[in-house]
């Protein structure tokens, strides 16, 4: 054990944090925040249109098409709000102007999304654009970066307006992005969106089979134990992903289609991460009712939370980082949570997530809602809670017999 938690801190460790912190993965993360008010509120619409009650379904008949001009500007979009939001967040991350990184960015990936025909195909707004508005978002800004650093731009008096004058730095890179996209797309006839999605299909698919969402969960419940936020280092990469996926089940959900992805967003934070990362909430339930009087404290203080999917209270306090003891249980049960709501997603016996609720959400609400009042998805997550707490039981209660032999020395 103790080798192990070396290789952990020496070898694994330091180029994931590395990669976490790194400026292009944090504009990506804080960049696709600006979509979550749109998805959100999009699937708001679809939680209403869609209660399962047959008096409220026939009075909502007459309405399905309104209701999905609403799904369809959020949804619809999600692709050209993050063009504007990962831009705007690389350039502020590479001391530029903000407001000029997002409008170039936007502006390659409208040209990007343009079809053979030379109309533009809004299409792409949507979530098979995603990984072209982040192509798009980076290379427009590191051909700003690259003129305002080399000081090949044009600049105004002192005395002109700061807005004007920026406007006017960026003129140049800006003709010269245009330049870029229009060529690729208009002579050479290049379609960039179809190329950018050939590039990322392969990690679309891992990351939507059994293995590449156990490897994902594996990654981030091991990146916890050593001490560093896995969900936050990860996100960078996975929520492009799973944010496609989602919007992708909404819009087939909103058109009664069958679902396309199992684990879209919702999948591991609703299902897999019950009460936080690692399950711990019922680990909080056992400390509770503790011999211990540390670990009944640090339960009344850690509950609240835990109902709302935060944790780390537990995962510092208790502790799990670093701690052999909860180590076993703390990685192996996100695994047999993974594979068995991805069986029975697959086995249509739970509808996967189709709406964008909280992460906060609580258990059984959570993935009810998400999953359009799926019943079973509730039920599930009821008897993920049985089957958490019984594992880790015996574990807690180890841990338990040493804090309270613990308590009596010291008294």
């Amino acid at each position: 054990m103790n080798k192990f938690m070396d290789w952990l801190q020496n070898v694994l460790m330091p180029p994931l944090a590395k990669a976490g912190n790194n400026k292009y993965l944090v504009s990506i993360r804080n960049g696709l925040v600006l979509t979550l008010p749109a998805v959100i509120s999009g699937s708001i619409f679809l939680i209403i249109a869609n209660i399962p009650i047959p008096a409220w379904s026939n009075f909502m008949k007459p309405y399905m098409d309104a209701m999905g001009v609403a799904v369809n500007g959020s949804f619809g979009i999600i692709s050209l709000l993050a063009a504007i939001g990962i831009g705007y967040e690389l350039a502020k991350a590479l001391e530029l102007d903000a407001i000029n990184g997002a409008g170039l960015s936007t502006m390659a990936f409208i040209v990007a999304s343009f079809n053979s025909k030379y109309t533009l195909d809004t299409a792409n707004f949507a979530s098979s654009g995603l990984f072209t508005a982040i192509v798009c978002s980076f290379i427009s800004v590191l051909i700003l970066n690259l003129f305002v650093k080399k000081n090949w731009v044009i600049k105004l008096p002192n005395g002109v307006p700061a807005a004007v004058s920026q406007s006017f730095v960026s003129l140049i890179p800006g003709f010269l992005v245009l330049l870029l996209f229009w060529g690729l797309r208009v002579p050479l006839h290049f379609d960039i969106n179809l190329f950018v999605q050939s590039i990322f299909h392969p990690l679309l698919f891992a990351m939507n089979s059994l293995p590449g969402i156990m490897f994902y969960t594996l990654l981030v419940s091991v990146l916890w134990v050593a001490g560093i936020h896995g969900d936050m280092t990860l996100e960078g990469i996975s929520d492009p992903i799973f944010l496609q996926f989602l919007t992708a089940n909404g819009i087939a959900y909103a058109h009664h289609q069958t679902i396309p992805y199992l684990t879209s967003s919702g999948f591991s934070s609703l299902f897999v991460n019950v009460g936080g990362t690692g399950a711990t909430i019922m680990l909080v339930f056992w400390m509770l009712s503790s011999k211990s009087k540390a670990y009944r404290e640090l339960g009344k203080v850690a509950f609240p939370g835990a109902l709302f999917e935060i944790n780390e209270p537990v995962i510092f306090g208790f502790p799990i980082v670093m701690n052999p003891i909860t180590l076993i249980p703390f990685i192996v049960i996100p695994q047999i949570l993974t594979v068995l709501t991805y069986i029975l997603m697959s086995v249509h016996l739970v509808r996967p997530a189709v709406m964008m609720v909280p992460w906060t959400m609580p258990p059984i609400i959570g993935p009810l809602m998400a999953t359009g009042w799926d019943w079973r998805a509730g039920v599930w997550s009821a008897i993920e809670l049985v089957i958490v707490g019984a594992i880790y039981y015996p574990f807690f209660k180890v841990a338990e017999k040493q804090m309270v032999a613990q308590e009596a020395s010291e008294a």
